[in-house]
């Protein structure tokens, strides 16, 4: 099978018949072969029975319900797991993304040899409440990342089968899948200018809480990705750097201290100064994460992913 595209929806009955037409009308046009992915993210609407619908018309159709709503990354986890497709598209429902771009994703993956190319939408037709966050927010996740492109969050992307069936998309984990394939060694990351359309039915899911929830998750990807296999070189680097800090200021306090008295001069007893005190946390905070660290060795070492490596070829 040529492509699969995963489509994650909630409550877009108005939209589904027209973007279900005109992705079938764009395959055949192309002659690929084709499955098309909807995954229901538990809509209080009628979007169930309009896919369920239209399955006698497009026999291609597939289809998948949550009985609650769950969030986009568990929806594209889920139709990841399904997909048969050499090449994976995923799209938005909202018809914001055009379906018409999928050829030239498609040849990008398949000639030039890309595992990933990501949407840009230069032009938008978002409110500067969407906008402004979703810039520092890419600006944010480059630095992070290394990975230079311009829109993460773009939900039309396409990637090499391998690629999706390697990696978990969790929480709000939609937004850095780039992230997660680069970390999972995938390099070949590109990127693709593509046409943003103004919303023709319903409204904007997003939020405020999307976007703080989604800060969140990248410094969650950063750690796990850099330190989820060796914890203790984060949390022991960082224990024995404070604890020594500690001890470096105990230790001048006592040595100032014994000074002034050799001297006969006057001096303060070392718990009446704010240095103590500091000295003190030091000591302890650092104590506690070397053993956080520590903890966190004995975790994973009984973790059964802790010598799972991806292998991309083998000969036997």
């Amino acid at each position: 099978m040529d492509i699969s595209i995963v489509v994650p929806l909630y409550n877009e009955e108005e939209s589904l018949p027209e973007l279900i037409a005109w992705i079938d009308d764009v395959m055949l046009k192309n002659n690929f072969s084709y499955e098309a992915v909807f995954v229901d993210d538990g809509s209080t609407d009628t979007s169930w029975k309009v896919i369920t619908d239209l399955k006698e018309k497009f026999p291609s159709i597939k289809a998948i319900k949550f009985r609650r709503n769950y969030g986009k990354s568990a929806a594209l986890n889920v139709g990841f797991a399904v997909t048969q497709g050499d090449v994976v598209i995923t799209m938005d429902a909202d018809l914001q993304d055009s379906p018409d771009e999928i050829p030239a994703l498609y040849a990008r993956i398949k000639e030039e040899g890309y595992d990933v190319i990501s949407g840009w939408k230069k032009k938008r037709y978002d409110p500067i409440t969407k906008t402004i966050p979703t810039k520092l927010f890419n600006a944010a996740t480059r630095k992070m990342s290394g990975i230079q492109l311009n829109d993460f969050n773009c939900g039309l992307k396409a990637y090499r089968n391998d690629v999706i069936k390697t990696i978990e998309v969790y929480g709000e984990m939609h937004r850095y899948i780039p992230v997660l394939a680069k970390w999972a060694g995938f390099n070949k990351i590109g990127e693709q200018v593509v046409e943003h359309r103004a919303r023709k039915y319903g409204v904007t899911k997003f939020g405020l809480s999307r976007f703080i929830n989604g800060f969140l998750d990248l410094m969650s990807i950063f750690f796990v990705g850099k330190f989820g296999k060796r914890p203790m070189h984060f949390f022991g680097s960082l224990g024995v750097l404070s604890f020594f800090l500690g001890i470096i200021m105990a230790i001048y306090i006592m040595v100032e201290k014994q000074v002034h008295i050799w001297n006969n001069l006057p001096y303060r007893n070392s718990t009446d100064q704010p240095l103590f005190y500091l000295a003190l946390v030091a000591i302890v905070v650092g104590s506690q994460m070397f053993l956080a660290g520590f903890v966190a060795e004995l975790v994973g070492r009984n973790a059964p992913e802790r010598n799972q490596y991806l292998i991309e070829k083998e000969i036997n």
